[in-house]
């Protein structure tokens, strides 16, 4: 399978080093913002093609599909783009910065009948993985989930320290990821509701929220984000359930007393993003919809569009 891959910054790189592990997949092109660095990047990773021009890629009959790894504003049409060029799309999370623009995505995937993917990564997440496996057991049930999305980034940089040529947002990005997985977990939301702390006078976005769900189980989910923490950065997730207590890192599972989950055998990767994209790969070769569909993820921007309309009161 010949992948083209557009956004060679640093989760551009975390797909490669993934796609890098899966037997029978190559990444022939690469799209980037600005040539030199792309051309370096491509050079690492033994990448023959490389262009600033999505749509170039897109014209090469040896694609089958793209991965895009670009900025948040540019997913939905780029994923729009893929569909009409007749190539199987994986969109990085989110899928798009407006509930409009997630519909139109998926309006568009429906009629090509394409694979259309989005990045929400946790779902694959070997942590949360074990869990959820659990839940659909009937061994354990969510009934609280607490969630920390804690970073320092009071300028335009990305995950490598470099400037980025867009802004970032917790809303529509970093808050994506526990919506739907919170969904995932415990069950349709029936209830959200969001505060925003004081808009940065240059960035232009709120740097610290607090989320608060519940789903028609009867859990509840408590998120809080900020992008001012000087302190440990990531994401934690708190997991009390009727049957134990768990604290997810990433990929790490510990118990509510830090004693660590051995999660050998819960997949076939310990790297989230590497089984993210094996999930693609295999959804385009068996011709079915893969876990973390346009489909399946569009109720979690239903949920961020209202909270939206919410703060904008």
């Amino acid at each position: 399978m010949k992948i083209a891959l557009a956004g060679a910054g640093a989760f551009g790189e975390k797909h490669l080093d993934g796609l890098k592990l899966i037997e029978g997949v190559e990444v022939v092109s690469l799209v980037g913002r600005d040539l030199d660095a792309t051309r370096a990047t491509a050079a690492g990773y033994g990448i023959g093609h490389v262009t600033t021009d999505l749509a170039e890629s897109l014209a090469m009959p040896e694609v089958e599909a793209v991965i895009l790894c670009t900025p948040t504003q540019m997913h939905a049409r780029q994923a729009i783009q893929c569909l009409d060029a007749g190539k199987h799309v994986q969109v990085e999370i989110p899928l798009a910065d407006s509930l409009a623009d997630a519909e139109a995505v998926l309006t568009r995937q429906r009629e090509a009948g394409l694979v259309c993917m989005v990045g929400h990564t946790r779902r694959f997440n070997p942590s949360h993985r074990y869990l959820h496996d659990r839940i659909v057991g009937g061994d354990i049930a969510v009934q609280q989930m607490d969630v920390q999305t804690y970073f320092f980034r009071r300028r335009n940089i990305n995950a490598k320290g470099e400037p980025r040529s867009w802004t970032d947002h917790l809303l529509w990005h970093h808050a994506a990821h526990t919506v739907d997985l919170f969904a995932y977990q415990a069950g349709p939301i029936v209830l959200a509701n969001a505060l925003e702390g004081p808009i940065h006078p240059e960035l232009g976005i709120a740097m610290d929220m607090s989320i608060q769900l519940k789903a028609e189980s009867g859990a509840v989910c408590t998120l809080s984000l900020s992008f001012n923490n000087d302190g440990p950065l990531g994401t934690f997730f708190r997991y009390i359930c009727d049957n134990g207590t768990w604290i997810a890192r990433y990929d790490d599972l510990v118990t509510g007393r830090e004693e660590p989950v051995d999660l050998a055998g819960v997949a076939a990767s310990s790297n989230g993003i590497e089984l993210q994209d094996r999930e693609f790969v295999a959804a385009i070769r068996e011709g079915r919809e893969p876990n973390a569909s346009a489909a399946q993820v569009l109720p979690c921007y239903r949920v961020l569009g209202a909270l939206e309309k919410q703060l904008a009161r």
